[in-house]
């Protein structure tokens, strides 16, 4: 395993991390980056709230109100589902493995 520190993504300019939540990471199937898989963020009751699709990396990012939220992971190869606690504005990283 590498010894370098993680990485966080690189963000577009403009974006204030003290006034705004970006939930974001990379989903994955064993060590090995899954790209074009769709990644849902459903509020706290559920209810579906938006969707992306993971870049040829694996990555994924949301840009959401802090509060619980949960993600959910839909491929030909698996699926992955997590709940996330987003309690106040700035980066929270999910990486998210495909059962």
């Amino acid at each position: 395993m590498c010894g370098a520190p993680a990485q966080t993504p690189t963000l577009p300019p403009g974006i204030d991390l003290e006034k705004e939540t970006l939930i974001y990471g990379v989903v994955a199937a064993g060590d090995a980056p899954v790209p074009g898989a769709y990644v849902r963020l459903l509020d706290g009751t559920g209810e579906f709230t938006a969707e992306v699709v993971t870049s040829a990396t694996g990555d994924f990012r949301f840009f959401a109100a802090p509060g619980k939220w949960t993600l959910s992971v839909l491929h030909r190869d698996g699926k992955a589902r997590r709940d996330v606690q987003a309690l106040a504005p700035g980066l929270v990283q999910v990486p998210l493995q495909l059962q």
